[in-house]
């Protein structure tokens, strides 16, 4: 199993969002990396922080799980869609994402400011200096103690 963080702003798609839809496809991601992640990494029972980014207290709110193998991005081919893209192909799409599925609300967020202190959460992806990255691996051990931290 592996474990990530995806990351999304608030007033885009929250947990709250994701509560109410139970499933969802993390699509609109155009960064190539974040999109090999889901291509060729993100398997089906994954476990993913939901993270809350640009907002007035940053930081994981949730968590969810990978439910969906890759598939498609279907934004991508939507010319009324912000994430369209004309060179993305249905034959050989370009975009690919995969479904999330909602876990649960944490008992508390786990604040960015928090996460940067913490000495067992050192190395972090989230934290480090330029990380814009929408979605991130994120190891076991980090992964539990931030769901740890939340149930202080």
């Amino acid at each position: 199993m592996n474990y990530w963080l995806i990351k999304s702003e608030p007033d885009c798609y929250s947990i709250d969002d994701l509560k109410k839809d139970y499933v969802t496809p993390w699509n609109g991601v155009r960064n190539y990396q974040a999109r090999n992640f889901m291509r060729d990494n993100m398997k089906i029972g994954d476990m993913a922080l939901f993270y809350h980014s640009s907002t007035k207290i940053p930081g994981v709110y949730g968590v969810a799980k990978v439910v969906s193998t890759p598939h498609a991005d279907l934004s991508a081919f939507d010319k009324k869609d912000e994430h369209y893209d004309p060179k993305s192909k249905k034959e050989n799409p370009t975009w690919i994402c995969v479904d999330f599925g909602f876990l649960k609300k944490i008992s508390r967020p786990v604040t960015l400011k928090e996460i940067k202190k913490d000495h067992k959460l050192e190395g972090i992806m989230v934290t480090q200096k330029g990380s814009r990255l929408s979605i991130q691996p994120v190891s076991k051990n980090h992964f539990d103690r931030i769901i740890d931290l939340s149930n202080t």
